[in-house]
């Protein structure tokens, strides 16, 4: 396996282990009544519960992007020393916005953030 693939399955679990921590937090929330009903009245989860899926939700979004350019630099052949870089840094960054989101550190968790949308942008450029 490549690095940059490596890197992938790493942020697919930290992403399980984000959702595992916003059921767990919104559980303790609203309860898991609330939780297994249909949502319609769930009401606006504040505090760590809000943050844990906030953050779970941000990594989604993130997720599809970088996943779509490990996988064609992997399938174009592309895969280098700098992907594996690109990877890397998006990797660490991500866990570390996770963590401070959590702890709720606004500003940092924006350089987190931007951190790994450089690591994506490294990325790109070995395709582009």
């Amino acid at each position: 396996m490549t690095p940059d693939l490596k890197y992938l399955l790493m942020s697919v679990v930290l992403t399980f282990v984000q959702v595992v921590i916003a059921a767990a937090a919104a559980n303790q929330t609203v309860g898991l009544t609330a939780l297994a009903g249909n949502r319609d009245d769930l009401p606006v989860l504040t505090g760590l519960a809000g943050r844990a899926r906030r953050a779970h939700l941000n990594m989604v979004e993130n997720l599809v992007l970088f996943a779509a350019l490990v996988l064609v630099a992997a399938v174009a052949g592309k895969a280098n020393a700098t992907t594996a870089m690109g990877a890397m840094i998006f990797f660490w960054a991500r866990l570390a916005y996770a963590v401070i989101y959590l702890v709720g550190i606004p500003w940092l968790r924006t350089v987190a953030w931007f951190v790994s949308v450089i690591g994506m942008i490294v990325i790109a450029c070995q395709l582009l």
